[in-house]
């Protein structure tokens, strides 16, 4: 987060980026409030990791497009196709399956990830309600200008709590070349990963931004079980592939309803 307020003030001098100031305290609040859910997702998710291992983690992390489905059905009333929400079944059935079948479930790890899930995607409908609705008139750069030291400001804390001998470590290895080279590497990395996050929600929607996502775990589940040598069992790697299956069937439902929508229009226009 560090990284993403100096990168974004930078980059908020500079000619290419026009600077927009909060328009009222109610959307101070807002974007507080998007601040302090993404610092909480953080924050599970690093505790999930204590109990579970990643792969694990990962798996349940791909549920959240149900839970963003759901939060914008209830707060934006955004409802999608029936086809859609059936696409959803499989990814929630698959999870079930592997949470059953984890050989290193863990209650508190598991409950830690599942808050930190449902947080991402809150987040995600949040931030969908700053940079697409007209009357907030906030871009990517910007949100993430304002959000960036608030959500730092909740790290901090939770960071002395949960790491109290981090900054210690990072200190003793300031002298270390690569260290700092990877360091600040990561740090940029993650500022970009949040900056495309807002841009691939503002011009498509929170939902599909977490199913993108999910690529992401895949990867991260097979590099976990390489790297880390956690156990697995079929039936845990049968329901995450469920779980992907339901990724994928999402997207193409999406897709279908998109062109649906679009045809519709034109159909109208002939008959006229």
């Amino acid at each position: 987060m560090l990284a993403c307020v100096i990168l974004s003030t930078a980059f908020s001098t500079t000619q290419y980026v026009p600077k927009k100031s909060i328009q009222s305290s109610k959307q101070l609040i807002k974007v507080s409030l998007l601040a302090a859910v993404f610092a909480m997702s953080v924050v599970l998710g690093n505790v999930s990791l204590r109990f579970i291992p990643v792969s694990f983690s990962q798996a349940i992390g791909a549920t959240t497009p149900a839970f963003t489905a759901a939060l914008s059905l209830l707060l934006l009333s955004n409802r999608e196709t029936a086809r859609t929400y059936t696409a959803l079944l499989p990814v929630i059935i698959g999870i079930v399956i592997a949470t059953g079948a984890e050989p290193s479930f863990n209650m508190a790890g598991f409950s830690a990830s599942v808050i930190a899930t449902a947080a991402r995607a809150l987040k995600s409908v949040l931030q969908g309600i700053l940079l697409t609705d007209p009357n907030e008139k906030m871009d990517s750069m910007n949100l993430l200008r304002y959000m960036a030291p608030i959500s730092f400001g909740f790290l901090i804390p939770a960071t002395f709590y949960l790491e109290p001998g981090v900054f210690a470590q990072v200190s003793a290895s300031r002298t270390d070349v690569f260290f700092v080279v990877f360091l600040a590497l990561n740090a940029s990395l993650a500022y970009f990963v949040n900056l495309l996050n807002f841009l691939v929600t503002k011009h498509t929607s929170a939902l599909t931004l977490q199913v993108l996502g999910n690529g992401k775990g895949v990867a991260a589940v097979v590099v976990s079980v390489m790297v880390f040598r956690n156990p697995v069992t079929f039936a845990s790697v049968v329901g995450y592939l469920i779980t992907v299956s339901g990724v994928m069937s999402y997207m193409v439902a999406k897709r279908s309803a998109a062109a649906e929508k679009n045809v519709l229009p034109q159909k109208g226009v002939g008959a006229v």
